[in-house]
């Protein structure tokens, strides 16, 4: 039955997590996998994980390389319907919540990584999304997943396949963790520096524009309109595209830094092409005598104290007002400045870089994901455009 698409069903079983007591959670303990672990589009997310320090059975724990999914969507835009991650290699055993369940092969006709792959496709997420129902949250039913048919070639195939997108995976964890690093010096850096630096108040660094009002009456074409979700999780189904012109204040081009001041208080450098900026999100502007890494590092130093500010808005959602911007930050001198700045901007610069490499991996590896499932593109030529990448 080799080269056939198979229902999933006939592939797969499924065991569902535990719940947990929410007391505990945030305890120190074994990680918990659920959705919070879940990329919207598949894939593991480990910037979102949360222990549990309980007690409990262990009924269901994850070893590395094991794959899990979702079965529900609380955000009604159903892209988590479905959606698979792979517990990472070097993980430790962790635990699964009761909002998705662990997979198990049948047999020995499917290769673990070729099946990770196929339940990332443009088709396999179509066919979830499609079938979710509910009011307050979105389920999928097993028997809908099940129904969902995988193409299934030899063995061999399989794992060539699975090779070819592994490495592009690999390259892009690769770069997240030479990124996480430049991160983390360019951090210590400024702190250091500033141990002994100035108090200024952080408005006057520079200039904090407040994106417009833009989904409303979006075109659907044009430029992403960049909200908090973007920031926080890229693009993904929900995204609002518009064709509105706005002054450049309002544009975000790769490198801009972006605050948005409601909700997650989230600070990031923009990385992908040009978009929009929508309310609740400042476009930082650092003044002609003061670098980029000095105002994104002045914001970040502030976030813990912004966050709380936010906390204690208990009627509102959580936020920031402009006279917040006028508090006290401190940074280091302008003689400091001068002798880092040169190592600060290599470092920022190739950090930038390598997230605009992240993009155009990942971008290659989902055009030619669907493309070698179905058999139209082969393992050899697929590995020509993974060769100059990787």
């Amino acid at each position: 039955m080799s080269d056939l698409n198979r229902p999933l069903g006939e592939l797969i079983t499924l065991q569902r997590g535990n719940s947990y007591k929410s007391e505990f959670i945030g305890q120190a303990g074994p990680v918990l996998l659920g959705l919070g672990t879940i990329e919207r589009n598949g894939g593991f997310r480990a910037d979102n994980l949360r222990t549990y320090g309980g007690p409990t059975s262990d009924k269901i724990l994850l070893d590395p390389g094991d794959l899990f999914i979702s079965l529900k969507d609380v955000t009604h835009a159903a892209e988590l319907l479905g959606s698979v991650a792979r517990v990472p290699e070097g993980f430790p055993k962790a635990r699964l919540t009761q909002d998705t369940v662990r997979i198990t092969l049948v047999g020995d006709t499917i290769n673990a990584d070729y099946l990770y792959w196929a339940l990332r496709t443009p088709q396999y997420r179509a066919h979830c999304q499609a079938r979710g129902t509910g009011t307050t949250n979105l389920d999928l039913s097993r028997a809908d997943l099940f129904a969902y048919r995988v193409r299934v070639p030899q063995l061999a195939e399989q794992c060539a396949i699975a090779q070819v997108l592994g490495a592009l995976d690999d390259k892009i964890a690769a770069n997240s963790k030479l990124l996480a690093s430049v991160d983390d010096l360019q951090r210590t850096s400024y702190l250091s520096a500033s141990t002994n630096g100035a108090s200024v108040p952080l408005s006057s660094l520079g200039r904090f524009v407040n994106g417009r009002a833009l989904t409303k009456g979006a075109s659907g074409t044009g430029r992403v309109v960049i909200r908090i979700a973007e920031m926080n999780s890229g693009l993904g189904g929900s995204t609002v595209y518009s064709d509105a012109e706005v002054p450049a204040d309002h544009v975000a081009a790769p490198g801009d830094i972006l605050f948005a001041w409601s909700g997650s208080l989230t600070l990031a450098r923009w990385f992908r092409d040009s978009g929009i900026i929508n309310q609740h999100i400042f476009k930082v502007l650092p003044n002609a005598d003061v670098p980029a890494w000095l105002i994104f590092e002045a914001v970040r130093s502030k976030l813990i104290d912004f966050k709380q500010i936010a906390a204690d808005k208990t009627t509102t959602m959580g936020h920031i007002q402009r006279r917040h911007l006028d508090e006290p930050v401190q940074v280091p001198t302008p003689h400091h400045v001068a002798a880092m700045d040169e190592r600060m901007q290599a470092l920022w610069a190739l950090a930038l870089t390598l997230e605009r490499e992240k993009l155009t991996l990942a971008e290659t590896r989902d055009a030619l994901l669907p493309h070698l499932m179905s058999g139209r593109l082969t393992v050899r030529d697929a590995e020509k455009t993974v060769e100059d990448l990787v």
